[in-house]
């Protein structure tokens, strides 16, 4: 069985930025039966994540991105589309640390083959402690795109 590790990035404190360590925590309080999968609260990003990405076959990353669209709004990067979206998209709120982590993975041999990131449209990321209505309200339908890429994952 192939290992999945799931990173929710972002800051909790600043609403809609925070929407990634939120779909991270539902997936892992409603699908908490998934096969083989470790949930991981990834902060801001460390370059200390390095070593529990090394460890994965698959890599999911809910964040909140810019995605030029209407607030909560979802969208799937998955394999080259992942790496395109760090490499030129430069919309991640957390892009710099980001793009860097995955050049870190890529350049010790140890990007998991499968990986993909859920981004979520923010709309507000000033101070508070949960992320907006549409925001909030499209965390179930992140956390479903993770359990289709887990179940499609297994069977590759």
């Amino acid at each position: 069985m192939k290992k999945t590790l799931v990173l929710g990035v972002g800051n909790t404190l600043l609403a809609d930025e925070g929407a990634g360590v939120h779909a991270m925590r539902y997936l892992r309080n409603q699908f908490a039966s998934l096969p083989e999968t470790e949930f991981l609260d990834a902060g801001t990003l460390s370059f200390t994540l390095v070593d529990d990405i090394a460890s994965a076959d698959n890599l999911i990353i809910f964040d909140a991105a810019q995605l030029d669209s209407e607030p909560g709004a979802i969208r799937v990067f998955e394999g080259d589309e992942f790496d395109d979206f760090l490499r030129y998209g430069r919309r991640s709120v957390h892009e710099v640390g980001f793009a860097d982590l995955m050049d870190i993975a890529r350049l010790q041999d140890c990007l998991p083959a499968n990986r993909a990131l859920i981004g979520i449209q923010p709309e507000f990321l000033g101070w508070g402690d949960s992320p907006g209505d549409s925001v909030n309200a499209a965390i179930p339908a992140a956390a479903e795109s993770a359990v289709v890429l887990i179940d499609k994952w297994s069977t590759s």
